[in-house]
């Protein structure tokens, strides 16, 4: 069960070195399912191995000055409030609402994956600025509230953030993106430890795992197609969500039409994503 945890924790950093994020989307089921561990000590040590992570993969990208480090720095001290508050209100959930709420975040990252960058397309919002500020604000403090609470949510739904309302090219968004997931995690991990007692051993060998693929992952950025790994990763997001509330859900949920109403809108809107991003990429001749 060891190596298979290693294995799995290898994609944790896989995820974060090649796409700047996803990678606390496998974090949870990694340490629940695979390691054995509770929901509530899975979320908190999941936030300890995405933040090392991330600050290991924010080298190479600060170092290729793809980081905007005052927006980083601006978005993720909103976020870091809204992460402990997450962590603590953590808490007083009970641990099977935390792991059907991750399942239900799944279907948007993955949607948000399969999507990918909308080429030729850059946002031309300034970094400065009320508006913006009030936005990164806003924002910032609904990422990280998410991400406190459910151990989730942090880069895909950070470079979104950062590319709309910061005005940052994707490029400089998805480095970003790391410094804003490291702050966001290690703030909710503070607002978990009042109550959760961490497996040490356990979180540094799956933190050690995902900083070595990190860096392979940051290797294989300008060698593997974006797009099937967006697309690869995309689905196999889908399917741990559903694997997740297969496990959660009560046999009779099944057989009520509104769960496969969620998951019918889950699937439609990931194809739809994948039909869109296609036939945007596909060279329209005269």
């Amino acid at each position: 069960m060891t190596v298979l945890v290693v294995a799995a924790s290898l994609l944790i950093g896989v995820s974060l070195g090649v796409l700047g994020g996803g990678g606390s989307i496998l974090t949870v089921p990694i340490l629940v399912y695979l390691a054995g561990q509770g929901t509530k000590e899975a979320v908190a040590a999941s936030l300890f191995v995405v933040g090392v992570t991330s600050l290991a993969a924010l080298v190479p990208h600060a170092r290729a000055r793809r980081v905007r480090w005052r927006t980083g720095l601006l978005f993720g001290a909103f976020s870091m409030a809204g992460a402990y508050g997450g962590g603590r209100l953590a808490e007083y959930v009970p641990g099977t609402v935390l792991l059907v709420g991750f399942a239900a975040m799944m279907p948007a990252t993955a949607t948000a994956m399969l999507r990918g960058p909308r080429p030729g397309r850059e946002p031309a919002r300034p970094e400065r600025g009320g508006p913006a500020l009030a936005g990164l604000a806003a924002r910032g403090l609904a990422v990280g509230a998410v991400t406190g609470l459910v151990g989730s949510g942090g880069g895909f739904l950070v470079v979104p953030a950062l590319a709309v309302l910061g005005g940052l090219p994707m490029g400089l968004a998805v480095g970003t993106s790391l410094l804003v997931i490291a702050m966001n995690s290690f703030a909710g991990l503070a607002g978990h430890l009042t109550g959760v007692t961490i497996d040490w051993g356990l979180a540094l060998t799956v933190t050690a795992a995902a900083v070595i693929g990190s860096t392979a992952g940051a290797r294989l950025v300008g060698r593997l197609p974006q797009d099937t790994l967006r697309a690869a990763f995309g689905w196999f997001v889908v399917f741990m969500g559903v694997l997740v509330l297969a496990r959660q859900l009560p046999p009779a949920a099944w057989a009520h039409p509104a769960t496969w109403a969620v998951l019918g809108t889950a699937f439609g809107s990931g194809t739809t994503a994948v039909v869109a991003s296609r036939m945007r990429r596909t060279p329209r001749h005269p």
